[in-house]
């Protein structure tokens, strides 16, 4: 990779901000940027070399600090989320279930053999985006309390059977992996917790700002890339890692400061440069010759609309729960894994990549029907106060 490349990748990115200027459109800024990617990759004029080992290091980077702004964005500490954890827990259940039928059909159907790694798709959610779409809508009240909570609650566990789903022959090589990037992330979360309440954080942070040092970054990056190593020695997704951290972050309490810059090296930088490297390593000319994988994708994006959708008989209103389909981060997720082990059949990674689509479509729809019912605040002020950006769609509320 060249400094020119790099200007390239860049300035294509600037396509994500432009396609969700529109804020009653409520497209996710990585859209854009998938597409820009595609562009000028593999499907495109092959301007970049998705498989250049400086461009993959710093997808896999990005990637990381992605997961990682979902994971702080997940309402842990939020109080008033608590009592619709059970609803929530029933509900994601619930469709857990559902999935493992949806996928197991859509796998037999296909003869991908897949079945495991679409339930899962099936099955998830994407806090990443639904929370932006809650809060620039202002969508309130006890029933999407529950929603966010069963979205959380999918999001959280679909994260973590990722990737024993996707490589099924080393998943207990994978769910020892995880293990211990979960115990290391929960020692974590006790040290950050008591340098908290001891107050030993509050005085770095002034010492910090003060001197222009900005400590905390420095160390959670430290942190952060020290258990994207561990996964990757554990032979466990980077994906794991970050989210899992970001939890720990959420859960001790983020500094405002300090999101803002996560906000900034993440969605400024190294967050595009994923997104554009996905894009450009998928091929969508495969996709484009195989009738047979677009209606894969299609199939896995109304399969993850029906089996949202269909808890509409336990009492949610059908645009929660169309709104609960949306998904971006499994997926993606799902595609990067797949094609960096070569496990995917050619053009299924650009389906699961279709099927995320479809649900961001639908949930776009969904949100503002949603707002009309469900709008905790007046008229003029829907959409006010919130400044969302995002990093797989995540948002930083200034």
């Amino acid at each position: 990779m060249s400094f020119f490349q790099l200007s390239l990748i860049a300035a294509v990115a600037l396509l994500g901000p432009l396609l969700a200027l529109p804020r009653k459109w409520h497209l996710p800024v990585v859209l854009g940027q998938l597409l820009a990617g595609i562009v000028i990759g593999r499907t495109g004029f092959a301007l970049v070399n998705s498989s250049d080992p400086t461009f993959t290091f710093m997808a896999d980077v990005g990637f990381a600090l992605i997961m990682f702004v979902a994971g702080t964005h997940v309402p842990v500490r939020d109080k008033a989320i608590r009592p619709a954890l059970g609803s929530g827990a029933l509900r994601a259940g619930i469709a857990a279930v559902l999935a493992v039928a949806v996928g197991i059909a859509i796998a037999f159907a296909f003869g991908t053999g897949h079945a495991p790694l679409y339930v899962v798709l099936l099955a998830s959610s994407s806090a990443a985006l639904v929370l932006p779409i809650v809060d620039s809508l202002r969508l309130g009240g006890p029933k999407v309390l529950t929603t966010t909570a069963q979205v959380a609650i999918a999001d959280i566990a679909c994260i973590v059977a990722l990737p024993l789903a996707v490589d099924p022959p080393n998943a207990l090589r994978a769910a020892a992996g995880a293990a211990i990037v979960a115990a290391c992330a929960a020692v974590l979360f006790f040290v950050l917790r008591w340098l908290e309440t001891s107050g030993t954080r509050g005085r770095v942070h002034d010492v910090s700002e003060d001197r222009k040092f900005a400590l905390e970054l420095r160390v959670q990056l430290a942190l952060l890339f020290a258990l994207g190593g561990l996964a990757v020695a554990g032979h466990v997704s980077i994906m794991l890692a970050g989210f899992s951290f970001g939890l720990v972050v959420s859960a001790v309490g983020e500094p405002r400061r300090l999101a803002h810059q996560l906000f900034a090296v993440s969605d400024g930088f190294l967050g595009p440069v994923f997104f554009v490297w996905l894009g450009a390593s998928l091929d969508l000319r495969t996709l484009a010759g195989s009738p047979r994988m677009i209606l894969l994708g299609i199939c896995l994006g109304f399969g993850t609309l029906l089996v949202h959708g269909a808890l509409r008989a336990l009492g949610q209103p059908l645009p929660l729960a169309i709104l609960a389909a949306s998904q971006l981060g499994v997926p993606v997720a799902a595609a990067t894994i797949g094609t960096q082990l070569h496990l995917l059949e050619p053009g299924e990674a650009a389906a699961m990549i279709l099927g995320a689509l479809i649900s961001i479509g639908a949930s776009t729809i969904a949100g503002s029907r949603a707002a009309r019912t469900f709008s905790d605040a007046k008229p003029d002020e829907t959409g006010k106060g919130a400044v969302a950006g995002t990093a797989g769609g995540s948002t930083a509320t200034a």
